[in-house]
């Protein structure tokens, strides 16, 4: 029994300490980001008002059974603004569905208007997304290539904010913030916003605005294609495929700049199904990509210390939420072996190290609000709100996501599973007949489920053993988990 104990004692403290040097790391970037307000951009950048100094762009839009937001996004591509003798569209459709159809109709209308665009099919989805990229890439006419997901609405003069910056022959990727059109529909689309506008604010900045490591985000950017070619191309051994190029790019000496200012409107996933598949895809993507990339960074003689430190926080990412399962888990039997062996009573102080966490990501979270939604009492107020909603929403998906980082880790392969795209804006309500939408219940949500009794017990066992020093979490725990569980039973809700 005592050897058990400290084995948990263990366990328990590494994961604690995990995520506190992971916020330390992450409240560096915060101060990354605040200093940067200071510098003035200096980049030399292509006078696109100059005929001779507008490169050829290829647009490529990789897409899989997209009917509900195909024509949305060929649509707003075809009215974006630069010259039709400059540019080319590939619509790379690995579709399986009546949308390959109603998309050839559309670029054959869209075609009809003088613009280059082509219908690009495969007989196989060998490869997926990375797969159909690497297909395009073959016959791309451009020397620039910009990669729109379905559910993106970039604004008509996007190419004009973004290509100019390529006169930097060093410059590999031109990256732009996402932005969020269904923000508000509800609490899910809210937590997920909240967290994806610290990604593309706080980390985003801090990262490149000190020259560390940062990642093409699979969309809304746009790529030199001798880049790509120079890092080995596009490939498909891992589930997040833009950050194992990014990394490559990036290990190769290329530059990558990121643009704060320039917002790329998209679609959140609405439901807790396709957020279930997106968030499965990128955590079992990033640990995919730690086994991959980890060592490459770790023995490359081209970058400094804070670089690769930085570099394997960012690969070791999605592994947090094996930190904070880990933590829940087994803080219920840290309340026995504390009432039980009086020795261990000191590791209980390392809880502080945990409140000093969320305190750092509190306030470095607090800066990514406030640029986006300004300060004051109010805003403070809301912020706070979402905030503690986001943290109890975020330790209900650990389980979840901690046995996609497993996956990961242990090479397990599994197929790229698209997030079926809805559509809210336009189609109102009807977006619930979705033929997309998985209607299953896979057994993970059962242990979900279970979770919830576990941390009810662990609430029980604060009144019984007189010790309310983790009721708190467990409070959090048993809110996070019934979110998820609920919301993933109430299909399509």
């Amino acid at each position: 029994m005592l050897l058990l104990s400290y084995i948990i004692v263990i366990l328990y403290s590494i994961s604690i300490l995990l995520l506190f040097f992971y916020s330390l790391a992450h409240f560096n970037l915060l101060l990354n980001y605040l200093r940067s307000k200071n510098n003035t951009d200096q980049s030399v950048q292509y006078d696109l008002s100059k005929p001779d100094e507008i490169p050829f762009v290829t647009i490529q839009l990789p897409i899989y059974n997209e009917k509900y937001v195909v024509e949305r996004l060929l649509t707003t591509i075809a009215k974006m603004d630069y010259p039709k003798d400059r540019l080319e569209i590939q619509v790379l459709d690995d579709s399986t569905d009546e949308s390959v159809a109603s998309t050839a109709l559309l670029i054959h209308k869209i075609a009809q208007s003088g613009l280059d665009i082509k219908h690009i099919k495969r007989t196989n989805r060998t490869g997926y997304k990375a797969g159909a990229l690497k297909q395009g890439l073959l016959s791309a006419k451009g020397e620039f290539i910009a990669i729109f997901d379905a559910d993106f609405v970039p604004q008509k003069d996007w190419l004009y904010k973004t290509i100019p910056y390529f006169k930097d022959q060093k410059i590999g990727v031109v990256q732009t913030r996402w932005g969020h059109l269904n923000r508000d529909y509800s609490i899910l689309t809210k937590i997920q916003a909240f967290a994806l506008d610290a990604h593309f604010t706080l980390e985003q900045v801090g990262r490149n605005s000190k020259l560390h490591f940062i990642n093409f985000n699979g969309t809304a950017g746009v790529w030199r294609k001798q880049c790509i070619l120079d890092a080995g191309n596009w490939e498909s051994d891992t589930l997040t495929e833009d950050l194992d190029l990014s990394y490559r790019a990036q290990l190769k000496n290329w530059k990558f700049k990121y643009l704060e200012n320039v917002v790329t409107p998209a679609e959140l996933p609405a439901i807790i199904s396709a957020a279930r598949s997106q968030q499965f895809r990128w955590n079992k993507g990033g640990a995919e990509n730690f086994s991959k990339n980890a060592i490459r960074v770790l023995q490359s003689k081209s970058i400094g210390f804070k670089t690769k430190a930085h570099g394997m926080l960012h690969l070791l990412n999605s592994s947090m939420f094996l930190a904070i399962f880990t933590m829940a888990i087994l803080s219920v039997p840290m309340l026995y072996i504390r009432n039980e062996f009086a020795q261990f009573e000191k590791v209980f102080d390392l809880l502080l190290f945990f409140i000093i966490t969320s305190i750092l990501f509190f306030i470095s979270y607090w800066a990514t609000y406030k640029s986006i939604h300004g300060g004051g009492f109010k805003n403070f107020l809301k912020y706070s709100s979402l905030f503690i909603t986001f943290y109890t929403i975020a330790m209900g998906f650990s389980f979840h996501n901690s046995i996609a980082v497993l996956e990961g880790l242990w090479g397990k392969k599994s197929e790229f599973v698209r997030t079926p795209k809805l559509n809210i804006e336009g189609l109102k309500d009807k977006w619930k007949q979705n033929s997309y939408l998985s209607k299953s219940i896979s057994k993970n949500i059962i242990i979900e489920g279970l979770l919830i009794l576990y941390f009810i017990f662990a609430m029980y066992s604060a009144f019984r053993l007189n010790d309310y020093s983790l009721i708190a979490l467990h409070v959090m725990l048993v809110i996070g988990f019934s979110f998820v569980f609920i919301k993933s039973i109430q299909v399509n809700k």
